[in-house]
């Protein structure tokens, strides 16, 4: 989970961190526009070679990543791949100094909104080539999540899948509460929680102040309309008409006593687990949990509450650090195409495999995000801009916050926090050299 610090501190430790890993950066390696590596055939007939993968699967998703690794290690007498994992927020702050040092990975995976940090600091290389020889392309993903794959018009990242928002339901409360379709829209929505209330379940849908609070407000925005980010990166705009009515809904949830007030982090998913409550929205990733948990539960699309479908996602995507060797550069194209090509498995991690062709073979039929991929179209991604978790930190996760806990009015909470974030992306785009 992403943590929060003063404001003016935290801002110029990473403008400067920022800068200060450019120009470590800078000399190490060839700009943007070389190629990554020499000619790709799909296959590495070089001196046997050991990879070095960094990932941060150190959920339920772990399991499932290893074995996919073991798998290719059995299938390839020459490339050994070791998976060096940890939690994202170690994984982010360690890569670009241990590329630096020489001592990073081989080939790692990472969150497609870090690209752009890892592209502008020039840790990672670009992957042009390597897509256009495995004849990957646009027509294999959705548009959304080949595009978060781009940075400065240069590919650095190949999708492994898409992880989105989902609505969870307890399916004993509905049939409890005479609701036998999952709402799909703003009145249903509302019917279904004043059923679930007359039922006996008295706060049926908790409304979070800390994570995953952000990633609903930036689902309701493009439900409503808006668009938290212009799309060059320069600014802001989450503070608008369509980001003020998806905060006032989010706290009317609490006004109306549909939910407690200040939930805790991470409290509405322990109280739908325990089932405390009935309804919640959360990242697909927590099927497998929830499996184990034993709990009678479904998912489907989040509800399009502000009248357009529309739901926050994200995308791990392979990269390439940068590197001088030939062979553990080609050794570690071949992992990444076949990885790729076998990401069907990754299914069964929760994910939402990316390639179309992947999941037309069947890769998701019986699982639970089965009927969420069906609404892939919907899914929104924030620009690949450099600094752009940073941003999301400072400002709108602490806006919505102070929102949901009725500290402040929706619309002077989101404009004081428009106005920061704003003045952030300019200095990370000065800093980064744009």
């Amino acid at each position: 989970m992403l943590t929060t610090s003063p404001r003016r501190s935290r801002r110029t430790t990473v403008t400067v961190a920022a800068a200060a890993a450019v120009a470590l950066l800078a000399g190490c390696s060839a700009g943007p526009g070389e190629t990554s590596g020499g000619e790709f055939t799909g296959e590495y007939d070089g001196p046997a070679v050991t990879l070095s993968f960094w990932n941060g699967f150190t959920g339920g998703d772990g399991p499932f990543m290893q074995e996919l690794v073991d798998q290719f290690n059995e299938e390839h007498e020459n490339i050994t791949v070791e998976s060096n994992t940890m939690q994202w927020s170690d994984y982010y702050q360690r890569l670009p100094a241990a590329v630096t040092a020489g001592e990073g990975p081989d080939v790692g995976v990472m969150h497609f909104d870090q690209l752009g940090s890892n592209a502008a600091r020039q840790v990672i290389m670009p992957l042009d080539d390597m897509a256009e020889q495995l004849e990957l392309s646009a027509d294999d993903f959705t548009e959304a999540v080949w595009d978060a794959g781009v940075y400065a018009d240069e590919r650095y990242g190949i999708p492994l899948d898409i992880h989105s928002l989902a609505m969870y339901y307890n399916t004993e409360h509905f049939e409890a509460a005479g609701i036998t379709e999952p709402p799909t829209d703003a009145e249903s929505f509302q019917a279904a929680l004043d059923a679930l209330q007359a039922a006996g379940y008295e706060t049926p849908f908790w409304m979070p102040s800390r994570w995953p609070a952000h990633l609903m407000f930036l689902t309701l925005d493009w439900q409503h309309g808006g668009e938290p980010y212009a799309a060059d990166g320069t600014a802001a705009t989450f503070g608008d008409e369509a980001g003020v009515q998806s905060l006032e809904w989010m706290r009317s949830m609490v006004e109306q006593g549909y939910s407690p007030a200040d939930v805790a982090q991470d409290a509405q998913y322990v109280a739908f687990k325990n089932g405390e409550t009935s309804i919640t929205w959360d990242g697909i990733w927590q099927f497998n949990d929830l499996d184990a948990s034993g709990l009678p539960y479904a998912a489907a699309p989040i509800p399009a509450i502000g009248g357009e479908q529309a739901a926050w996602a994200s995308s791990h995507q392979f990269f390439l650090p940068r590197q001088e060797d030939p062979d553990r550069i080609n050794a570690a194209k071949v992992f990444i195409a076949w990885m790729s090509e076998h990401s069907a498995d990754w299914a069964q991690a929760g994910m939402i495999p990316a390639r179309q062709s992947v999941r037309d073979e069947g890769a998701l039929e019986g699982t639970p995000q089965e009927p969420l991929a069906e609404s892939l179209d919907a899914m929104r991604f924030i620009p690949t801009t450099p600094g752009i978790g940073t941003v999301q930190t400072e400002t709108v996760e602490v806006a919505v916050a102070e929102g949901v806990l009725g500290q402040g009015e929706p619309a002077a909470v989101l404009e004081a926090a428009q106005g920061t974030a704003t003045q952030l992306m300019e200095e990370n785009l000065e800093a980064f050299g744009e």
